[in-house]
């Protein structure tokens, strides 16, 4: 059973990032790519955690760990670029 919710969860997760690619892709503004950029971090966080679970590895969690602290740096950088225009000060 949990087996068919894990697929379930996985086709809904990448259905959700191809939407935040279209986004991505098209959003109208600056503003909108950045906030489609973090979601589709999220929604690649949640596909590798579900992987783990799926395959019973602990591997992937570290990975999910890792992308969750550079999809925060890379937010935090791009709004800092996209409001003062520049990143270090």
């Amino acid at each position: 059973m949990l087996e068919y919710i894990i697929i379930i969860a996985f086709a809904s997760i990448t259905i959700a990032l191809v939407l935040n690619f279209y986004r991505l892709v098209v959003g109208p503004s600056s503003f909108d790519r950045i906030l489609a950029l973090d979601t589709a971090y999220i929604n690649s966080i949640a596909l590798i955690v579900l992987i783990g679970i799926y395959f019973d590895n602990p591997l992937y969690f570290e990975a999910a760990l890792l992308i969750a602290l550079m999809g925060f740096v890379g937010t935090i950088s791009l709004s800092k670029y996209i409001l003062r225009g520049d990143i270090i000060e």
